[in-house]
């Protein structure tokens, strides 16, 4: 399939772009110390060489107050800037074009110098900010200023001006964050002075040939946020004063409303840029606008354009999982790259917790310099790789690409273990992706493939290497009553159902409160995956059109659940405490809106024809009965190594990986990071 939209150039009269994408702005953690700048070029120069139209980095601060957290990523003197030249220069030498974001948090900010427009505590922060005088407010004006003159200096080719997702200059914009009452206060025309001050300040700066985005947003997802028309007011204004392009911002951090998680529909929220691209057709204004979130392959980016949503694309993850994606889809190698699947577990939750970004589908991404996939020298290496989930996938192909002779076995009929029972799950559907990425990296490196065969021993004995990846199985909480045979097709494992297909009753008890508890109790209650059907995922969590309701967010309307789910755990505490850290909340809020009761800290005492019994305490008192047709156990697993000891009694060299070395809630981002860093070192 050709791209014709997607590839063509884009013309900004003093430059012009390759193509119509950009590397949306997502910060790796790389940005906040000098001492990984190469590791930083290295990361930014393989996604120019992968030909992405014009890349932006993760946030840099104008300024201590605007830091996202202590000695954060910072650009405010020319030293610094003398620094960034190894990012630009390493870019600049692949061909590509680089700005960088200037992101000030304002009251987000994870420190006790946080600055805001008015002394009001955000939900995501235990920092209170100082209200900023008329005076600071110009400081951080110029701080703005001298942050992009810097960056010019640096060998930027533009900047980002970070103007949404409720930082510091969307909370100027709204009145719900911004009770001042002088000019910067009061009035949308006074709240919206800020942006617009800041713009025409910096343009005179840069000169009239460097790059300006302004990240725009679009839709606040926050009661009291902007109304539709003060964002084609804002929006007009900025393309009038000083924009070259402008960016498409979707909800604040602090909204109730999942925005880039895998669950949220594919472009789901293109729409609101194309109502904006209409309002500046109607007013003969040019400027280009970028649109954003859950674009994630080149026939979805194509669409959008082709309909005209937007002039440009926005891909951030997208451009981790594989540096190469625009590069690919002009060879006409589409069905070669590795998608995101949106999962957000190795870029986003690495980032709150204070780790360095990557992504669960492809582990090099900001590991660049360190996992190089490098061609053997001397003699290839015969390695036998068992079980074809994440973890042998991974390492398969990766010593494929190196030039070993690979063999990798399955007994099942199809490879992806236990991807395969996770894409059943409402709202991952993208994981089907990542299993037809690695069918077709499996044909290019020339892994020779045997499914449905059950590898024993003998099988493997005159190998060089055998590599384990022989997964989990679930493992037994051995409830009294759950082996009775009259209860035949009442107690079932999620293997059962969500790989066998069994039938499962109108009333059900889950034991196990994990991730997959968690997966089995949306697979139950959600018939049809709001994730495929737009206007069902808007009411699903409230989302309507700002020109109707104020912020764009409206009561959500979930659809009935498909049947009564119970989800228990043993241990006390919030079920769920153990999910992602940015997707743990969808998850938990998704369960309450389809009313599934969530108990904890339960001792499960039989299964009988009435259900499951349950007590509590240390000596199991309160017994009660959780009424259910079926039971359902998703008490975790236990890893499967059936035949490491008769390899090892043979002499054999053999490594365990993926699931079969530590059966961790199915952990998808250990197993490839582990089958890609032992493929690597072999």
């Amino acid at each position: 399939m050709s791209f014709p939209h997607l590839l063509s150039p884009l013309d900004l009269g003093f430059t012009t772009l390759r193509n119509r994408s950009l590397m949306g702005s997502m910060h790796t953690g790389l940005e906040d110390s000098r001492r990984q700048f190469e590791r930083l070029a290295a990361y930014f120069a393989e996604r120019a060489a992968g030909e992405v139209g014009l890349i932006v980095t993760g946030g840099f601060a104008p300024n201590i107050e605007g830091w996202a957290k202590p000695f954060a990523g910072t650009l405010a003197t020319s030293g610094a800037a003398r620094r960034h030249r190894t990012i630009t220069n390493a870019v600049h030498a692949e061909g590509g074009k680089i700005a960088l974001q200037i992101l000030h948090t304002g009251r987000y900010g994870y420190h006790p110098l946080c600055v805001a427009p008015s002394a009001l505590r955000s939900p995501i922060s235990p920092f209170k900010p100082r209200e900023l005088s008329a005076r600071g407010i110009e400081r951080q004006i110029r701080a703005f200023v001298r942050c992009a003159r810097l960056a010019r200096e640096a060998g930027y080719d533009g900047v980002e001006v970070m103007g949404s997702e409720g930082y510091f200059i969307n909370q100027f914009l709204v009145a719900h964050t911004n009770q001042r009452q002088d000019e910067w206060g009061g009035s949308y025309a006074n709240r919206m002075r800020l942006p617009l001050e800041i713009l025409a300040r910096m343009r005179e700066a840069v000169g009239p040939d460097f790059i300006i985005i302004y990240r725009l947003s679009m839709i606040d997802l926050i009661p009291s946020g902007s109304s539709w028309d003060e964002v084609v007011q804002l929006g007009k204004a900025v393309a009038r004063g000083g924009a070259t392009l402008i960016n498409t911002g979707i909800g604040w951090h602090e909204a109730r409303v999942p925005t880039i998680a895998t669950s949220v529909p594919r472009a789901g929220f293109t729409w609101l840029t194309a109502k904006l691209r209409a309002e500046f057709k109607a007013e003969g204004i040019t400027t280009p606008l970028i649109t954003s979130n859950r674009i994630n392959t080149p026939e979805v980016a194509e669409e959008v354009l082709a309909r005209g949503d937007a002039d440009m694309v926005s891909m951030a993850r997208p451009l981790l999982a594989d540096a190469a994606f625009m590069k690919k889809a002009r060879e006409q190698q589409a069905d070669e790259i590795n998608t995101c699947i949106a999962c957000n577990q190795a870029c986003l939750d690495h980032v709150f917790e204070q780790k360095t970004a990557s992504c669960l589908v492809n582990p090099r991404a900001s590991h660049e310099t360190e996992m190089r996939v490098v061609r053997i020298q001397g003699r290839a290496r015969r390695v036998a790789v068992v079980g074809a989930g994440p973890a042998g996938l991974a390492a398969a192909t990766t010593l494929a690409e190196r030039g070993h002779e690979v063999h990798l076995f399955d007994s099942a009929a199809e490879i992806g273990g236990q991807f395969n029972m996770a894409r059943r799950i409402p709202g991952k559907e993208e994981f089907a992706e990542t299993l037809r990425y690695f069918r077709r990296r499996i044909e290019r490196t020339g892994v020779q493939l045997q499914l449905n065969r059950r590898a024993a021993a003998s099988d493997l004995v005159d190998f060089d290497e055998v590599l384990l990846a022989t997964g989990v199985t679930p493992r037994n909480p051995r409830i009294k009553g759950q082996d009775d045979p009259a209860l035949a097709g009442r107690v079932l494992s999620y293997v059962d159902v969500l790989a066998r297909r069994s039938r499962v009753g109108q009333r059900v008890a889950i034991v196990g409160a994990g991730g997959i508890g968690f997966d089995m109790a949306e697979f139950l209650t959600e018939p049809h995956s709001p994730a495929l059907d737009l206007p069902a995922w808007q009411r699903e969590w409230g989302v309507a059109d700002p020109a109707e309701v104020r912020g764009g967010v409206c009561p959500a309307q979930p659809a009935a659940p498909a049947r009564q789910v119970t989800l228990l755990q043993r241990k006390s505490g919030k079920p769920g405490a153990g999910l992602g850290k940015t997707t743990g909340w969808i998850h938990r809020a998704a369960l309450k809106m389809k009313q599934v009761q969530m108990i904890a800290g339960v001792h499960y005492e039989a299964i009988t024809d009435e259900g499951l019994w349950i007590s509590f305490g240390e000596r199991h008192e309160d017994p009660q009965l959780v009424a259910a047709d079926t039971i359902v156990l998703c008490a975790g697993q236990e890893p499967l190594r059936e035949l490491l000891e008769p390899l090892q009694a043979a002499g054999q060299r053999v490594q365990l990986i993926g699931g079969a070395l530590e059966a961790g809630e199915l952990d998808a981002k250990r197993a490839i990071l582990q089958g890609t860093r032992v493929a690597l070192a072999l």
